[in-house]
């Protein structure tokens, strides 16, 4: 009989314990199961670039899905507003004369505001990178360029948005950027398969980058992984390095150059109230300020300078004449190296398709070149620009303001001129340059890229949707978990049973 009941104990407590693992098992596997189970929705992610350039800013809006490809972006542009007025480096520091700018740029906020939805402004980045007028500026002017930097990002961080940093970007972050913009925007990076999956391209190669701003011009192109110095930077992009030769010549923009230009002009001109400029069009005739040519490091003052000196410019349309002042700005005979561009700089050979946008997109348009040329083309409608009547190229060319028409022989002859004497770009590979101002419809500049960059080492927002309702996780929890108590309970009721 003792037997007979000792098995009914050890039968119950088996039972017992049975259900207590049972009731475990459940609960675990319901807390598993909500969260495991959970659909992840990925929002879209928002970043704000301001392009503050040497002679006008422009506000860019940057979206990508949170889903990143390798850690990078899918970038796209949804908003490009430029700033009306000139660069931040022509800015007032006194506050109370800014109020005009602020409006301006409150502009471009604004329209920013409308594209962005209302629940992302508080976690969308802001960035500001003012490029080479302030790396001139702060040349000149170290404490005119901090108080303009410091009045922009008192302003900055007043908006409703993440203000992250506003700062002067080196010139070779400047190059690499665009480089980068350019090959995303190519699909050299990224491409979607059949299953609608981005993957790296099959055999992809990418192309390099020539940007023709302001106050200084940028080159950057793929290299060999071996080769290595200053002008060589490492990046990584959705997985895979790039080794990118990149070089910014400072100065060496088309309106710092053109300055270059009017100094060789007058220094070659013995007197200053008719100064002949062969790369002013015949007919056209202006008086220019010695302080429009001079204040600037890019020029050195003559003796004797006054910068109220009125200097009056007759254009004589000489194209050949306008190519040797051109070439007077360069040294191509300095290099230690065993291939230089110009200055003494390095630079490997170019090799592959080159993307030439901002100022050598407005040269090749305003020469009539439709994207790629051959060389002797280009030269030939260089001549014929420059040999053109002054009458007769406003009634050509009537979507150009004068104010950059009487620029362009000047500007066509510059042009040539860094491509084939400076980058060393021959009859064989020039039809490989190709000018545009946008791909895709987006604009080619260094923000995009910068956006691309950083969105590396920003967070995506996920939202999880669970497979059960909280009312129904919770009553399964609670309902389990009573089990789970009860079980423990009639166990242990059982055990002092056994024992007395």
């Amino acid at each position: 009989m003792a037997s007979k009941r000792q098995m009914g104990y050890k039968c119950r407590i088996a039972g017992v314990m049975l259900l207590l693992l049972a009731s475990i098992a459940a609960l675990v596997a319901v807390a598993v199961i909500q969260d495991a189970w959970a659909s992840k929705e990925y929002t879209l992610e928002y970043g704000i670039v301001i392009d503050a350039g040497s002679s006008r800013s422009n506000l860019y809006v940057y979206e990508w899905p949170g889903e990143k490809e390798n850690e990078t972006g899918v970038v796209t542009e949804s908003l490009n507003c430029r700033v009306p007025g000139d660069g931040i480096s022509d800015m007032e520091i006194d506050p109370g004369k800014n109020n005009t700018l602020w409006e301006r740029f409150q502009a471009c906020m604004d329209k920013a505001m409308k594209v962005i939805p209302a629940e992302k402004h508080k976690s969308t980045p802001l960035f500001l990178g003012a490029t080479a007028g302030m790396r001139l500026l702060h040349m000149t002017d170290e404490q005119r360029s901090n108080n303009i930097m410091k009045s922009l990002k008192q302003f900055l961080n007043s908006l409703p948005f993440d203000f992250k940093n506003a700062s002067i970007i080196s010139g070779q972050e400047e190059g690499l950027y665009g480089w980068v913009t350019v090959n995303y925007l190519m699909g050299n990076f990224l491409e979607k398969n059949l299953w609608n999956a981005y993957i790296r391209p099959e055999g992809s190669k990418t192309v390099g980058s020539m940007d023709l701003g302001g106050a200084s011009t940028q080159i950057a192109f793929d290299v060999q992984d071996e080769l290595a110095g200053p002008d060589y930077m490492h990046v990584k992009l959705y997985g895979y390095p790039y080794n990118v030769y990149t070089h910014s010549f400072l100065c060496y923009g088309k309106n710092e150059a053109e300055k270059m230009i009017l100094d060789a002009v007058v220094q070659a001109s013995s007197d200053p109230s008719k100064i002949n400029n062969p790369c002013y069009p015949e007919g056209f005739n202006t008086t220019i300020m010695a302080s429009d040519i001079y204040e600037t490091p890019c020029t050195k003052k003559p003796q004797g300078y006054n910068p109220n000196q009125k200097l009056f410019m007759v254009g004589s349309g000489n194209s050949d004449s306008c190519k040797t002042m051109v070439k007077s700005i360069f040294d191509f005979k300095s290099c230690s190296s065993q291939q230089c561009s110009f200055n003494g700089v390095e630079q490997p050979p170019v090799s592959g398709d080159f993307l030439a946008y901002a100022g050598y997109f407005f040269v090749a348009r305003a020469l009539l070149i439709n994207e790629t040329s051959e060389m002797e083309e280009f030269t030939s409608s260089v001549r014929q620009f420059c040999e053109t009547h002054w009458t007769v190229l406003k009634q050509e060319k009537t979507w150009i303001s004068d104010r950059y028409l009487k620029t362009y022989c000047f500007g066509a002859h510059y042009v040539y001129t860094l491509l084939a004497d400076g980058y060393k770009f021959d009859k064989d590979n020039w039809k490989q340059i190709h000018f545009t101002k946008e791909v895709k419809s987006t604009s080619i500049g260094w923000s995009l890229g910068y956006m691309l960059t950083m969105s590396n080492m920003m967070p995506s927002e996920i939202r999880k949707t669970p497979p059960m309702t909280d009312s129904v996780f919770a009553g399964l929890v609670f309902l389990f978990s009573a089990l789970t108590i009860v079980t423990v309970v009639l166990a242990f009721i059982i055990l002092v049973r056994t024992c007395f």
